[in-house]
């Protein structure tokens, strides 16, 4: 179907448009930008920089994407903001590109709801099915792995990682890692309450599975057991059978006591972007 683009935007004949995309007055979309197929903007959006966005899209009014990573770092290399499929971003939402730093690109997969006035920072990797709520800030270089829920007006400082099936509480000010299906609550001094037993239902997870995770968050933030003891208990406890959600939660605590989840990828703040050492080395 052909794409239907108010004559009142601003569309650089550059720009590489999909089939039946729609875009309405006052939008502006740049020159390096790509545009999949049935993607729809409403009115004043702006998509800008070297953006690259999949299918069927929805940008509301007010959000900017691609826009410079505010960071006083950057240099004005060719960084990158990739975004998957059927994705929702309201009104206001931001989402700047990539710094001069890992591999110069923001990501943000498939399914996520952004919603109004949410604000995704330079290097961010949002991973597939997840919730923004209104005025989540997301600091650089932040994970959000599958289905993570951030409630309204949380802020989660870079190089943190919220782990699959998450949930982090309204207003809260995350720090640390958030391990997989661990509920994030307290808004002033955030800590693990207790497992996301409604996130995980909704989504179809055994109860068994259910059962395994909660215990193993009884051992964790209970009984303060080392990850070691826990292990141990709970394959002799499940006849060594262990389901995949919870090898997800030890392996990611695991991961994070070593220093490769989070803030550990603190280590590459100062590393150029791939596309960076090819430009020095030409």
């Amino acid at each position: 179907m052909t794409s239907r683009i108010s004559p009142l935007a601003q569309v650089d004949p550059q720009a590489q448009l999909g089939s039946d995309v729609e875009i309405g007055p006052f939008c502006v979309v740049g020159p390096d930008v790509v545009l999949g197929a049935g993607c729809v903007l409403h009115s004043n959006v702006v998509i800008v920089g070297h953006t690259t966005v999949g299918e069927r899209n929805r940008f509301f009014p007010g959000a900017v994407i691609g826009g410079e990573p505010q960071d006083f770092c950057y240099q004005g290399g060719p960084t990158r903001v990739e975004i998957g499929d059927d994705n929702l971003f309201r009104e206001g939402v931001t989402v700047n590109r990539g710094a001069d730093k890992e591999d110069g690109v923001t990501r943000i997969g498939n399914r996520n709801f952004l919603m109004a006035n949410s604000h995704v920072a330079h290097n961010c990797h949002v991973f597939n099915n997840t919730i923004l709520t209104n005025g989540v800030l997301l600091g650089g270089h932040v994970h959000v792995h599958d289905y993570a829920i951030v409630s309204g007006n949380s802020a989660v400082h870079h190089f943190t990682t919220l782990g699959t099936g998450s949930f982090v509480g309204g207003m809260c000010r995350i720090v640390q890692d958030v391990p997989p299906y661990m509920l994030s609550a307290n808004a002033d001094n955030p800590e693990v309450v207790t497992i996301n037993v409604v996130g995980m239902r909704r989504r179809g997870i055994s109860e068994t599975a259910i059962a395994c995770v909660r215990r193993a968050f009884k051992l964790m933030y209970r009984e303060h057991k080392r990850l070691s003891e826990i292990r141990e208990i709970l394959i002799a406890e499940t006849e060594g059978v262990l389901p995949i959600e919870l090898m997800t939660l030890l392996n990611f605590v695991e991961w994070s006591a070593k220093g490769k989840n989070g803030r550990g990828r603190e280590a590459f703040r100062n590393q150029p972007a791939a596309a960076e050492v090819e430009r020095r080395a030409a």
